[in-house]
């Protein structure tokens, strides 16, 4: 009896057991509705089987859904890839989410959803928490309804095609934490109605507002934070902000802002980071940033701050490493003491005096002022011109200030007349010799460069060969306040002991390897065999790295120098790799496709390598030239923002600037690349020949432009150029890469920067336009194609064509000269243009000055107007 009691028992447990099994891990959807309605949205989507198999269970085997008690509450298809059907023609088709009334939270970033949001979203998801809208190509304007989901904690709608002004009704979310509106086309002031929510933690409106910051801002005492930046943003900064106690992160960079900073600023004891460069601020910077514990990032470069900085003896509880760019700004007097520690502090563009403190030797950037004993500083006049004009006393690099001449002695009238006669004499003996010596050089001259002008003018430079002068003998080179110095041990244990598999390319200079410090910063390492290197190449680099910073350069984090057979440099991993292989890149769906970066993306990347360039080019003095630019040397960081590695090649621009001018003077030939000792010159003209190669790549796709010199390139590079016409946008589609997906306004761009890729590549290399007239070119590609020429009064007048724009199309008129211009229909179309007729020139048919007959002056006449000649440095 009692066996059968226990056994009963046991079988009573059993199905217990069971039944919570069944509705603990075997949990299904318990509404009908609920299922049809996953269907239907797998449907309408295109969703593949891989995610959501349609045999399988939602609650179990389909990817991104949790249920809870039967009914489905999450549904995440962040980064899903759809069918090849319903690729095809992709909408935002959610409809089927009306009947999952349970639903808390739906994630769809990163997931193609074209069109607008549905004012149903707000009327019928009464339960939503978070709604995830990122990336998703979302256009339209942002519904009313959403004001309705009170239960809404995270609102994410960043980087879609949002148009219009934000709801006034989003005001009545209070409940919400998270709200990231950025970066995309809405217009109008921030609304004054978001001091409402008491609970937001993160508010984002970067990208695309104007008028001024609602001081009601201030009352969002839970803000930890806050991005305004990249908008149109006017006035001053309100000292309301200075209330957000919790406040961690402040971005107000690249506006408009004027008047001070409020010293209330000084009071966010939890602020970490703060931007605010690239606005029209004034007066001082508060002392209290200084001494803030946990500031770690402080950024406000590129604004009209002034005054002497504060002596900072010690900080009670802060943290090492800061960052601190407070640099284009018109700071003046000695560099302040500190005790504070700086993994990088930009002092530099400001109007310092004195001598150089101790810690400027370690992480510390001070080119462009008035310091003594440092190089790269300003002239000496504009730094007393600066000083005079605030009435402060400089102290002319540590000598004495000008005083009055003192008066001449007095000399008696013939030896005056001496003097005259003698000097007289003596010029016209050395403005003789100097005429014998240019005439001896002008033959010379006319017999070396009449050889090689047929062949120098016809082929594209070759990569640069000739290095960097080497240190002069005996002097001794002391690194070790750059950057880092790591050990050799450090560097074995990062990259494995450069295991292959950390391998990331055989560079000309050493091979590169992937590596990991102790505190997981990732890096790359640059191992160098100085015997089978050149040993000046690394001490050139090292030499680069110490008198030269900027943005757009590969950040350089250390080296090790240690080992006698091997040198190590050390630089910050790019995420993105470099642009040969980026620009396709696998895809991760099913099939080997590969995915090609979009356009804007490309123009960015362009831009970017444009303006390392510009630097190098133009803020540098000497003018620098990099002579290894191709696909492989701008490299790319998380955000694809450009960085320019390979620049072991670096060195100063060879020869006089006016060579070119004086060249034209004396009627000699002129040669392409070549230097005196027939190898390629490091000229800046080198440079932007290869960008244009660069600029090729982007817009054809075809790899290994930029990095081939070979006879086959250049046949591929004249066959390419004939469908690049100023004249005819039409043309340039026969080259454009057919992966890219462009509209018509963005196919202008295309044909834009083709354009100015055209001219990089004109045989003549004093014909190529500057490299900062090129940045100019693409920052603004729609005025390239776009600037009408209508008369050659209005082509003359001074008015709104700025000089970069002549270079260009100076330089293109000249590349046309030289080869021919493509297109005979576009020729004719120049040909017979109205313009042409109002102009009253007229001309007989001859040959043109390259021997091009069947072309009449009157129309080179009108052409040199259209296409003015660049302006010469």
């Amino acid at each position: 009896m009692m066996y059968q009691q226990q056994k009963g028992r046991l079988i009573f447990f059993c199905f217990v057991f069971f039944l919570l099994f069944d509705s603990t891990f075997e949990q299904k959807v318990s509404s009908l509705a609920e299922k049809f309605a996953l269907l239907q949205l797998r449907s309408s989507l295109g969703l593949r089987a891989k995610e959501w198999p349609i045999k399988g269970n939602p609650c179990l085997n389909w990817t991104g859904i949790l249920c809870e008690n039967g009914r489905v509450t999450k549904i995440n298809i962040s980064g899903f890839k759809r069918t090849r059907i319903g690729s095809q023609t992709p909408q935002f088709s959610i409809d089927a989410l009306q009947n999952l009334t349970f639903l808390d939270s739906f994630n769809a970033s990163n997931f193609a959803l074209p069109g607008s949001i549905p004012e149903w979203l707000g009327v019928n998801l009464a339960s939503l928490r978070v709604l995830d809208l990122r990336s998703c190509s979302i256009t339209g304007p942002i519904p009313t309804t959403l004001g309705n989901l009170t239960s809404l904690v995270t609102l994410y709608l960043s980087n879609n095609g949002l148009t219009g002004q934000i709801p006034l009704s989003l005001g009545q979310l209070s409940r919400l934490s998270t709200l990231d509106l950025s970066r995309n086309k809405l217009v109008g002031p921030i609304p004054a109605a978001f001091g409402f929510h008491q609970n937001l933690t993160l508010l984002d409106m970067s990208n695309f507002f104007n008028g001024a910051i609602p001081p009601d801002i201030g009352t969002l005492l839970q803000l930890k934070s806050l991005n305004l930046s990249d908008n149109s943003l006017i006035s001053s900064i309100p000292a309301q902000l200075g209330n957000l106690s919790n406040l961690v992160d402040l971005d107000l960079s690249s506006n408009s802002l004027t008047g001070v900073v409020p010293p209330e600023l000084g009071g966010l004891r939890n602020l970490q980071r703060m931007a605010v460069e690239n606005n029209r601020l004034s007066g001082l910077l508060p002392d209290a940033f200084w001494s803030m514990p946990r500031l770690q990032f402080l950024d406000a470069s590129a604004n009209n701050f002034t005054g002497i900085l504060p002596n900072v003896r010690s900080i009670v509880n802060s943290t090492t490493g800061a960052v601190f760019n407070l640099s284009q700004n018109m700071f003046y007097g000695n560099l302040p003491s500190l005790s504070r520690s700086f993994s990088l502090l930009d002092l530099s563009g400001n109007y310092f005096e004195g001598e150089l403190p101790d810690y400027a030797q370690r992480n510390v950037s001070i080119n462009s002022n008035c310091l003594r004993n440092a190089t790269s500083q300003r002239s000496r006049s504009e730094c007393a011109s600066f000083y005079n004009e605030r009435g402060l006393l400089f102290d002319n690099f540590g000598e004495p200030n000008a005083t009055e001449p003192l008066p001449a002695p007095k000399s008696n009238k013939k030896s005056h007349r001496n003097v005259i006669i003698l000097a007289a004499v003596l010029g016209s003996v050395g403005v003789i010799a100097l005429v014998l010596i240019c005439i001896l050089l002008l033959i010379f001259c006319t017999r070396k460069w009449g050889a090689t002008t047929q062949r120098a003018t016809e082929v594209g430079p070759g990569p640069a060969s000739s290095s960097p002068p080497p240190p002069e003998p005996g002097v001794s080179l002391n690194f070790s306040s750059l950057g880092y110095t790591f050990t050799y041990q450090q560097i074995l244990l990062a990259t494995g002991e450069f295991n292959d598999a950390n391998l990331v390319k055989h560079g000309h200079s050493g091979d590169l390897f992937r590596g990991t410090l102790e505190g997981g910063t990732l890096i790359v390492v640059k191992r160098i065999d100085v015997h089978s290197a050149r040993k000046e190449s690394y001490l050139s680099e090292l030499d680069f790295f110490s008198k030269v910073s900027h943005s757009r350069l590969v950040p350089f984090m250390g080296h090790c120098l240690e080992n006698e057979n091997e040198k190590f440099l050390v630089y910050k991993y790019m995420p993105n790799g470099d642009l040969s292989s980026s620009l396709f890149r696998k895809n991760n769906s099913d099939d080997d496709s590969l995915q090609s970066l979009d356009w804007i993306t490309r123009l960015k990347i362009a831009i970017g390598a444009a303006e390392g360039l510009s630097y190098l080019h133009h803020e540098c003095n000497p003018p620098l030239v990099h002579r290894d630019v191709q696909a492989s040397s701008i490299l790319l960081d998380d955000k694809f923002e450009v960085r320019l590695g390979s620049l072991n090649e670096v060195c100063a621009q060879e020869g006089d600037s006016h060579q070119n001018r004086i060249s034209r003077l004396l009627r000699l030939p002129q040669t392409s690349e070549q230097g005196t000792s027939g190898t390629p010159s490091a000229t800046c003209a080198y440079d932007v020949y290869c960008f244009g190669k660069v600029l090729l790549e982007l817009v054809t796709g075809k790899l290994g432009i930029s990095a081939s010199n070979d006879a086959s390139m250049k046949e591929w590079l004249d066959g390419t150029l004939k469908y690049i016409s100023i004249y005819d946008k039409e043309l340039v589609t026969n080259i454009v890469d057919p992966s890219l997906i462009i509209d018509e306004d963005l196919l202008e761009e295309v044909w834009a920067m083709a354009i100015v890729a055209r001219s990089c590549l004109n045989p003549k290399p004093s014909r190529r336009p500057l490299m900062r007239y090129i940045l100019k070119a693409l920052e603004n590609p729609l005025k390239v194609v776009r600037e009408e020429h209508t008369s050659s009064a209005r082509l003359r007048a001074t008015s709104s064509r700025s000089s970069w724009n002549a270079a260009l199309y100076g330089s293109w008129r000249s590349s046309s000269d030289v080869a021919a211009v493509p297109a005979a229909a576009a020729v004719h179309k120049l040909e017979g243009t109205s313009s042409l007729k109002q102009s009253g020139t007229t001309g007989s048919q001859g040959s043109g000055p390259n021997g091009d007959n069947g072309h009449s002056s009157s129309t080179r006449r009108h052409s040199k107007e259209i296409f003015p000649e660049p302006h010469e440095e």
